[in-house]
């Protein structure tokens, strides 16, 4: 690539993404993600096909009336269907109706498509391909031509593909971008294939990768390397089957490993922002192991890792995590050595420097004893920094729980409901209360905070988020050990606990009491806090 040109990045996550399965966006979901696109430096967004459904034609109408600091926004379609009616074809004057500065259309360019799909033969299909381009052009539009399951056509027939790159460019294309639409291309054959085209062709060329073949990114990189400046994809990869090329995974390796410019300038350090907002607006759980933006994408376990990490991070981070938005995460489990719980310590602003010679060690001697008996501290750090103050002396329980007793009945119209009975000691008062929930686990959560909120009014802002429960040895069937993972928030943080039985409910009641352990303990040192600063 020419170093005095710079990469245009155009994004489909509104279009081409909103085709994965289990995507689904409103006019207004659109909307507000078009707008984080434009202020995180995307220069064209295709918004959708006006000419599909009523849904991105209120798009487009009401884009109109958005301020966008750079980002274009594009009107995608195809092709006009009959070469006898090119002015009065319904998709094409859909995409000048939607009053777009550029717009994005695909023609066939792989010979099968062509002549089994379309029934053409190679001259009507160019011709076709070359009016539809000539006629958005003369109605004043930047036309990008996305040269549709160009990589097979080239495989199959290089003379026809490259033939229907001169028809868009006979029309006046202003862009060629040469897309893997099944995605089963492999890094060479975009780079024998993209070079032809840039050795052919004195136009930008541009590069479309799917991801069925798990090479999107690198079939994208490949592009570029060989001349393409225009990068197409959409956030997290999302689109049909398999998805597209991810371009929180594509800008930083262009930014940051290949150091090529872009023509409009991206904040770096709001993609992991960026990347997470996308999957909230599409409510699609974020993936925890995506390249530079996953939530363990600098995380790290075993204790040598962590040991030099703590020396010099990049023996074990190919990027500065925070040029992309991420931070460094220290997890502890059975893998973790003194390293993992000086830096998790250090993390939680916990003062080991009295104790350093002994306790890391115990600490991690305790951790890899309860992890072999199912616990899991990873996921669970709530659990695991009261492990950690226990065995410095700085926590002790804020509540004992001398009786417990649940009740499920089945006979309340058909509901599972439980009642739950508890005798909890606080200072050396004892506080005997019940509660009834759906389900033996809420009753007794309902019962303890109950029977503790006259002595610690804090806890009525808890509530549980999310729990999980795991069998570790199905082999036992009913009598198999679990593990449960208990999410809490106070609504302002939120925080993991564990608990490992045979009973699940003894599980569930251990990560209950620590949830609320934790509350307080935080609630106590928030106080501490607060009172040294009236001093």
């Amino acid at each position: 690539m020419n170093a005095q040109q710079s990469i245009e990045l155009f994004d489909s996550t509104l279009r081409d993404g909103t085709q994965g399965e289990g995507v689904n966006l409103s006019v207004d979901d659109k909307l507000r993600i078009a707008q984080r696109l434009d202020d995180f430096g995307i220069g064209v967004i295709e918004g959708g096909w006006p000419g599909s459904n009523p849904r991105d034609q209120e798009f487009f109408k009401r884009a109109k009336g958005l301020t966008f600091k750079q980002a274009k926004i594009c009107a995608f379609g195809s092709t006009a269907r009959d070469l006898n009616n090119i002015e009065g074809d319904v998709n094409l004057n859909a995409l000048l109706d939607s009053d777009t500065e550029v717009v994005s259309i695909f023609g066939k360019t792989w010979r099968l498509h062509a002549e089994k799909g379309l029934g053409l033969d190679t001259a009507t299909n160019a011709e076709l391909i070359e009016k539809s381009v000539a006629f958005l052009v003369s109605a004043d539009r930047r036309v990008i031509f996305d040269a549709e399951h160009f990589f097979d056509g080239y495989k199959d027939s290089s003379e026809f593909a490259m033939e229907m790159l001169r028809a868009a460019k006979a029309g006046g294309a202003d862009t060629l971008v040469l897309c893997d639409t099944n995605g089963g291309a492999l890094p060479h054959e975009v780079a024998q294939a993209t070079q032809h085209v840039l050795d052919t062709f004195s136009m930008p060329v541009g590069i479309h990768a799917h991801n069925d073949g798990g090479m999107a990114a690198a079939n994208t990189i490949t592009a570029v390397q060989h001349g393409a400046t225009h990068v197409q994809g959409t956030m997290n990869g999302v689109g049909e089957r398999c998805g597209n090329a991810n371009l929180s995974t594509v800008i930083p390796n262009l930014v940051l490993k290949l150091g090529l410019p872009l023509r409009h300038e991206v904040d770096l350090t709001q993609l992991t922002k960026m990347a997470n907002y996308v999957f909230e607006i599409m409510n699609l759980h974020p993936d925890d192991r995506a390249p530079f933006v996953g939530r363990s994408a600098f995380a790290h376990k075993g204790g040598i890792h962590v040991s030099a990490v703590m020396k010099d991070s990049r023996m074990y981070e190919h990027i500065i995590p925070k040029d992309v938005g991420a931070r460094q995460r220290v997890l502890v489990s059975d893998l973790s050595g003194r390293s993992n719980i000086r830096y998790k310590a250090q993390e939680l602003d916990i003062n080991l420097s009295d104790t350093q010679g002994e306790l890391p060690g115990k600490v991690v001697e305790h951790i890899k004893e309860m992890e072999f008996g199912g616990y899991q501290y990873e996921a669970a750090e709530a659990s695991f920094e009261l492990i950690l103050k226990e065995q410095m002396g700085s926590f002790s329980p804020f509540f004992e729980v001398e009786d417990s007793r649940v009740i499920v009945s089945y006979e309340r119209e058909g509901h599972n409901l439980a009642d739950a009975m508890l005798k909890v000691r606080v200072n050396g008062e004892v506080e005997h209360t019940a509660a009834d929930g759906v389900g033996p686990v809420n009753a007794l959560n309902k019962a303890l905070q109950k029977a503790l909120v006259r002595f610690y009014p804090q806890l009525s802002a808890v509530h549980l988020t999310d729990y999980k429960v795991r069998v570790l040895d199905g082999n036992h069937g009913t009598r198999a050990v679990v593990r449960v993972l208990i999410e809490s928030n106070d609504g302002e943080n939120t925080w993991s606990t564990v608990g490992v039985s045979e009973n699940i409910i003894e599980a569930s009641w251990q990560a209950l009491v620590d949830s609320l352990n934790y509350k307080l303990m935080k609630s106590e040192i928030t106080n501490k806090n607060v009172k040294k600063q009236d001093v």
